[in-house]
């Protein structure tokens, strides 16, 4: 009896010793389905990580016998994705819309005037804002006239952004304000007058007289902007946002916030490309924390195919004495080149018509001789002509947006055709020249959610299964080619592909686990799933 008594101390004492030779971890997902996206696109069952780092992937056994872990979250069998990148969004200028009239989705001007009515009764504000509106969505798809807004608020201002960001309707308030007459010019923009007056339309740059006179929003409205912006965000699964051009005081206060805990979301922020922006980061240089990263500039190359601002080679086919327009000179576009390549910064630009792409392109191939891996990115890279494909194969970066092509798909053709068409929205032979891709959403031009992003992209086709054979789907992309662009292929496209973009050791921890799997599951069913919960960093942010 004294025997086994001895057999089971030491029994116990040598169980207690194994237990404590286990390494302490802060969190563990077992039991669980991990696309870790590294380089064979290995699939795993668990993950440890310790002070918001991954240090183990593998099986659950082989987890349980080496980690002890303040949290364990039993996945039972769910499915974990690296957390997802957006690689082109506008994060503050979404913030900043949840503070006004909200005009997406509307299916007539009537509509826009009942929500402005409707907001107004209730803010009662003294210059009346508004996002979202889209003419192509309407039974009469013309531009609105500012006669009604006029009628109803002859001495309010009210500014309505156009989806795109690309162009506004004012009402007389504001134009007056803004000092806007038939006889103002304007470069790389459009003033619309019909019949000898103002319709209240303006394009592109011209759209950039009336911001002048837009009341600039409080310190507080810009954090309130930006802290509920975040909070939609992450109940996507979006974990690091390319947001697509910023002043330095924006890039500043969300430095500030994510170092006092009131942000988390990591954010690749591109510059914009003023001429004091310009000079102030290429000679700070490269601005990098473990949420921030700095060292892009975003610049504007023209306009969009909605509104015909986009620059064409060829006449718009359903405008034919309208090209669209560069929205600087060549020769102004090459010296802020040559101002980037001479930095460690890249050069990020819109590019949406083939005339604009072209030019871009030469530049880049130009100003970068003898410059490698300087991963330069076209956003958008949207109408494109067939023999400027091969520039991607040099090292460009496309940075594009699957959701674009099934927005635009019922009407993109008018505008440029049925030969124009069959090089636009080209991701997959994009793909094939460049060897990735950086997908984005474009929000909040488009929806926030990723999942749009990825149906869009494999799919080709919108929330109602049209069209039922898929648009061009030549240029549909696999689902594997579509996880990559919105996490690794996104992560090297900033120069982040070492600390995020897939699920490796000695990477951020940063992740989403969902119930259903979006690699297996009909893809008809993708764009309704959430994630259960998001973290980075190892921190649960959903």
């Amino acid at each position: 009896m004294n025997i086994l008594k001895t057999i089971s101390f030491f029994a116990i004492l040598s169980l207690g010793s194994c237990a404590s030779n286990k390494e302490q971890v802060d969190l563990v997902v077992k039991n669980a389905k991990v696309y870790t996206v590294n380089d064979s696109f290995e699939i795993v069952e668990a993950i440890a990580i310790l002070d918001g780092k991954i240090i183990f992937t593998g099986t659950t056994q082989d987890l349980d016998s080496k980690f002890e872990a303040k949290e364990t979250i039993d996945a039972k069998n769910q499915f974990v994705y690296p957390g997802f990148y957006d690689a082109h969004a506008h994060l503050y200028r979404f913030g900043l819309d949840m503070q006004i009239v909200d005009l997406k989705n509307t299916k007539s001007f009537d509509e826009i005037i009942e929500r402005i009515v409707a907001f107004q009764k209730e803010k009662k504000t003294a210059f009346i804002q508004g996002r979202g509106w889209d003419q192509n969505d309407w039974s009469i798809k013309e531009f609105p006239s500012r006669a009604k807004l006029d009628e109803l608020f002859p001495d309010i201002p009210v500014v309505l952004t156009r989806i795109d960001n690309h162009a506004m309707l004012v009402n007389g308030k504001a134009l007056e304000l803004a000092g806007i007459t038939t006889q103002t010019k304007i470069e790389g923009g459009q003033i619309e007058v019909i019949g000898g007056e103002m319709t209240g339309i303006l394009v592109d740059n011209a759209m950039g007289l009336v911001s002048a006179i837009i009341p600039e929003p409080n310190r507080q409205t810009k954090i309130q902007a930006l802290v509920d912006a975040e909070k939609n965000v992450f109940n996507y699964g979006i974990t690091t946002i390319n947001e697509a051009g910023l002043d330095r005081e924006i890039i500043e206060l969300i430095d500030s916030l994510q170092k006092a805990n009131v942000l988390d979301l990591n954010i690749y922020a591109m510059v914009k490309t003023s001429k004091e922006n310009l000079d102030y980061y290429t000679r700070k240089g490269i601005y990098k924390t473990d949420k921030l990263n700095v060292r892009s500039f975003k610049f504007m190359g023209d306009g969009a195919l909605g509104s015909r601002g986009a620059c064409l080679h060829l006449p718009y086919s359903d405008k034919p004495k309208q090209f669209g327009a560069l929205l600087k000179p060549i020769e102004a576009i090459e010296s802020i080149a040559k101002q980037i390549a001479n930095s460690d910064y890249q050069m990020n630009s819109h590019a949406i018509g083939d005339s604009t792409n072209t030019v871009l392109m030469k530049i880049y191939t130009d100003v970068l001789k003898d410059k490698p891996n300087r991963r330069w990115r076209i956003e958008h890279s949207q109408i494109m002509r067939e023999t400027d494909f091969d520039y991607f194969a040099r090292g460009i970066i496309p940075s594009v947006q699957p959701t674009h092509a099934t927005s635009d798909m019922y009407w993109a053709e008018e505008r440029v055709g049925k030969d124009r068409i069959k090089h636009s929205y080209a991701y997959k032979k994009i793909l094939q020249k460049a060897g990735l891709v950086a997908l984005g959403t474009d929000f909040p031009i488009e929806e926030v959610n990723p999942m749009l992003t990825f149906h869009s992209a494999v799919a080709r086709k919108d929330l109602n299964n049209y069209p039922a054979n898929g648009f061009q789907m030549e240029n549909a992309l696999t689902r594997e080619e579509t996880l990559k662009g919105m996490t690794i292929w996104a992560a090297y496209s900033n120069f982040e592909e070492q600390e995020k973009g897939s699920l490796e050791v000695e990477k951020w921890a940063d992740f989403t686990i969902f119930s259903e799997d979006i690699m297996t599951i009909p893809i008809a069913k993708v764009p309704y799933i959430l994630p259960t919960q998001v973290f980075i960093k190892g921190k649960k942010v959903k």
